[in-house]
């Protein structure tokens, strides 16, 4: 149960990284404006850009999540934060700046639609719901964080909109390591892909216990009643 806890906990990286792109282009955004001479429409756009790109991966994510499993689309994510970090780091201009806008939107999408999720199909019963409220909680505590970063940057001689932004590569590389290395795949999914051997031993793993028999069934009762999860 404990690595069930643990996999919750690293996946939902990605939707603190979302509350924290939140709170950084919030306060970012009046330094970006005054260097850049925006208008107010092309202001908003810098904002909402990332919303915009989020929505269009929200409406394709689920099927492609199906096709190719949850932790490599949890990986994409990772390499779209620490991408568009870098970029926004580097901005010289705002056409690059919506440019990075948009795949750190292609990367909160991923994390919104996918880690709960993944969480409720690698999560116990008995603490799925519990486990499944961390995305919020997550999400919160990175605006809070990003916020406090924000406000002490914001007292400098001359805050760097640029770094604001960028900082998110840093907890994105993290994440990336995280997805790559310790998450597991999905059981139920592969289950539902036929790979019954690598789902008992995802199982066993996650439940710290060699018999998952009565676990497995259920997914494979569930997966054949239903079809792909």
């Amino acid at each position: 149960m404990n690595g069930a806890v643990l996999v919750a906990l690293a996946a939902t990286i990605g939707n603190f990284l979302q509350g924290w792109d939140n709170a950084t282009i919030a306060g970012a955004v009046v330094y970006i404006k005054k260097e850049l001479t925006l208008d107010a429409s092309v202001e908003g756009l810098v904002v909402a850009m990332s919303l915009i790109g989020a929505t269009l991966v929200t409406t394709c994510s689920g099927p492609i999540s199906d096709s190719f499993g949850r932790r490599p689309m949890l990986i994409l994510s990772s390499m779209f934060y620490f991408l568009s970090g870098l970029i926004m780091l580097w901005s010289p201009n705002v056409y690059v700046l919506l440019i990075a806008r948009l795949l750190d939107g292609f990367g909160i999408g991923l994390a919104v639609t996918l880690v709960p999720l993944y969480i409720s199909e690698t999560a116990p019963s008995e603490i799925r719901g519990s486990l499944n409220t961390l995305p919020q909680f997550t999400g919160s505590g990175g605006m809070f964080l990003a916020y406090c970063m924000i406000f002490g940057m914001s007292l400098m001689t001359s805050p760097s909109w640029r770094l604001m932004l960028g900082v998110l590569s840093v907890p994105s590389l993290i994440y990336f390591v995280l997805t790559v290395l310790y998450l597991p795949e999905s059981p139920r999914w592969l289950v539902s892909k036929g790979r019954m051997l690598e789902a008992k031993q995802v199982l066993q793993k996650l439940r710290g216990m060699e018999d998952v028999s009565g676990e497995m069934a259920l997914l494979v009762e569930s997966s054949a009643v239903g079809g792909e999860p």
